[in-house]
């Protein structure tokens, strides 16, 4: 048998590791392709002069195409059986990627757990993207619940791994040559800075864009991603096409420019939810919540962590949980991150 049919949850072991296919050389087309599918504008991802005078010797892709591409290699070996992706923890972005560069992806499995009904199990992965040169641009882990395909298959034994609930400020890297020293605000969209963001803060960025469903699976294609949950409507019982979760991950992020234009780089990644399945149609609003902020090694960059919320319905900024801890159902994603900002 020539075809490639995915692995199931019984294939996963405990240590392994899987390099992926295939390796892609980035261009400015991904740029465009991206800034075409969704209302992205921060402006060091935008302008090769403004990444200059942000000391950078051009303007580097944005973080999330990184991670689009990074994410898109690992899933003919990961998840194309998946149910759904679960969650994200201790994702950091350790140098920017530029037109040109090359990237690969390789995945170690770090945690499994066999679902009590005995068809499924949830398989941990540890993931870094590399450059041509060798060098991890992206390290992350998430956790994907995956069919099994021999439902007799001995469940392995439960290991679930530690991680670190939020990523140590110190441990963000700070792009060399990265200043925001001399910053243009007026050209960056927004004069809010580091220091006008209070902890607790919640930010309504009010626009909304309504998914469709060719956009979605051009942009799925984009990165390459083949889960068939996202292409195959015979796939699930209800006959839909599942959103991919990283389609509402730029979606939210791309809005977010309206209250935090100047966030200008996603440093880390601390934790993230796909609380309720997206599907075509759905309009997508976004909000953010300060959850806290610190002091980098640069005098003129700040760190602000920030809780990105996408919701499909109106209004609802800030409203997160019902009163028994669970994600109110209008919630698509609850996302922790951290930002590089000017002070």
């Amino acid at each position: 048998m020539k075809t490639n049919s995915g692995n199931f949850f019984e294939d996963y072991r405990l240590g392994q590791v899987i390099e992926h296919a295939v390796p892609r050389t980035v261009s400015g087309g991904e740029r465009a392709l991206y800034h075409a599918l969704y209302p992205a504008r921060h402006a060091l991802h935008s302008s090769d002069a403004f990444a200059q005078s942000c000391g950078l010797a051009q303007s580097p892709l944005d973080d999330l195409i990184t991670f689009h591409i990074v994410f898109g290699k690992t899933v003919p070996d990961i998840s194309l059986n998946a149910v759904a992706n679960l969650g994200y923890a201790e994702g950091r972005f350790l140098q920017p990627v530029y037109a040109g560069d090359s990237l690969t992806s390789k995945s170690q499995v770090i945690g499994l757990k066999e679902n009590s009904n005995g068809k499924s199990g949830v398989v941990y992965v540890r993931t870094q993207g590399s450059n041509q040169n060798g060098d991890v641009v992206l390290d992350y882990v998430r956790w994907v619940m995956v069919r099994k395909n021999n439902l007799d298959a001995a469940a392995p034994e439960t290991v679930i791994p530690y991680l670190a609930k939020v990523i140590a400020p110190d441990d963000l890297a700070i792009p060399q040559g990265l200043t925001f020293a001399n910053y243009p605000t007026t050209l960056a969209g927004e004069p809010h800075l580091w220091g006008d963001y209070e902890i607790g803060e919640v930010i309504d960025h009010v626009d909304g864009v309504t998914i469709e469903e060719a956009e979605h699976m051009m942009a799925t294609r984009l990165w390459q991603n083949t889960a068939k949950v996202h292409f195959d409507a015979t796939f699930r019982d209800d006959g839909q096409r599942l959103i991919y979760g990283g389609h509402v991950i730029s979606m939210a992020r791309a809005l977010s420019f309206n209250g935090l234009a100047n966030a200008q780089m996603i440093a880390g990644i601390n934790a993230g939810a796909h609380a309720n399945p997206c599907f075509s149609g759905t309009t997508i609003r976004a909000w953010s919540e300060v959850l806290d902020k610190a002091e980098t090694a640069s005098p003129d960059i700040g760190a602000l962590r920030l809780r990105l919320v996408a919701t499909s319905a109106a209004g609802t900024a800030g409203q997160l949980r019902d009163e028994a801890g669970k994600y109110l159902p209008h919630v698509l994603l609850d996302l922790d991150y951290w930002t590089l900002m000017p002070r």
